[in-house]
């Protein structure tokens, strides 16, 4: 997907490691206060000014997270850091830095790679993160990314999965299902094109679930919104692996049950109306798909009025008791529905929906 016929390319072996890197990053400027030292040293330096420093990392590999015959390579560049940013999210931190790592075969030339720090620096640009570092290797099986994000915050306003209590509201960001709904398009074509080269793709009129899925956006908003409405969550997770599923990691980690409402689950129309096409529950996209990038928090019940009517907050659920379990209240009904974690496993290699 990278081979332009019209244009000799550059083997990675002309430039080298060193000289690789420099010409990847050399257009990246500074632009935080914290970050005192960049790329081009032994080591980055950052001054959190007596701040707390968050930290996390994501590693993505072809043929496992993303399939380069239907992922431009600028796309997946801005969402391997999009991804990260999410992570830091959903700490109530500000993402500050990026180090980015590549493994990457003699198959890539290095216009290929330029493609993809054009979607990391598009990234960096976006959400205000600095590029301070990373590294690059050879490899025997395709592209290998490890994306490092550096958050900042002051230690009070950061939140865990850990303090959700008991009759806290569950509340969640944006609309659920609409990547993994993209992603069964991505891959429908992909095989119609296998099978048939000459075939055109059909992706007309599913822009908003394929932008879900090719180009997702870190919530970094939420943040700020929260600050204005005076609401500090209690716990926080980004929804990456399912709505089920992180649930259920708040559940662990606070030590309560909670109530999820099947019909306050917010789906997008075209993601209800894609799943309807392929026979598939909408609201199973939102419990087990994955990648949506939104994020989950509890909030106390004291703070309902002032977020019941926000257009960037849905309330789709409460804490209970521990006890008590994680279960679905069916739409229409009381049935109740036990929440299992059926999304994204890398080492499964399989997304169910």
């Amino acid at each position: 997907m990278f081979e332009d016929k019209s244009q000799e390319l550059t083997p990675i072996s002309k430039l080298g490691e060193f000289g690789l890197i420099k010409h990847l990053t050399e257009y990246f400027p500074l632009s935080n206060e914290s970050s005192e030292l960049g790329v081009g040293d032994d080591a980055a330096v950052i001054n959190p000014d007596n701040k707390k420093v968050v930290l996390t990392t994501d590693v993505l590999a072809e043929g496992v997270h993303f399939n380069l015959g239907y992922v431009p390579l600028k796309h997946l560049g801005y969402k391997a850091v999009v991804v990260n940013l999410s992570d830091i999210a959903a700490m109530n931190a500000v993402p500050t830095q990026i180090l980015v790592s590549l493994a990457v075969s003699n198959r890539f030339p290095v216009e290929a790679l330029e493609e993809l720090y054009a979607g990391i620096q598009a990234a960096c640009t976006r959400y205000k993160v600095d590029l301070i570092g990373g590294d690059t290797t050879s490899s025997n099986s395709g592209l290998v990314m490890s994306i490092t994000a550096v958050g900042i915050e002051e230690g009070e306003n950061i939140v865990k999965r850990s303090g959700a209590k008991p009759n806290d509201l569950l509340v969640v960001t944006g609309d659920l299902g609409g990547a993994y709904m993209g992603l069964q398009i991505l891959e429908r074509e992909h095989a119609v094109y296998l099978a048939d080269p000459n075939m055109q793709p059909e992706m007309e009129g599913y822009d908003y679930i394929l932008e879900r899925q090719l180009k997702p956006e870190a919530r970094t908003d939420v943040k700020t919104i929260l600050e204005e409405l005076d609401i500090k969550p209690t716990s926080m997770i980004d929804i990456s692996d399912g709505l089920a599923s992180e649930i259920l990691h708040l559940s662990d980690q606070s030590k309560v049950g909670f109530r999820l409402y099947e019909e306050k689950v917010p789906l997008d129309n075209l993601t209800i109306s894609t799943a309807d096409e392929m026979n598939l529950n909408p609201v199973m996209t939102a419990l087990s798909g994955g990648e949506d990038y939104e994020l989950l928090f509890t909030i106390s019940p004291e703070d309902f009025d002032k977020i019941k009517n926000h257009p960037d907050f849905t309330i789709i659920g409460h804490a209970v008791e521990k006890e008590e379990g994680n279960f679905m209240v069916a739409r229409g009904s009381n049935q109740l529905v036990a929440l299992t974690a059926q999304g994204w496993d890398a080492f499964l290699g399989n997304q169910n929906g």
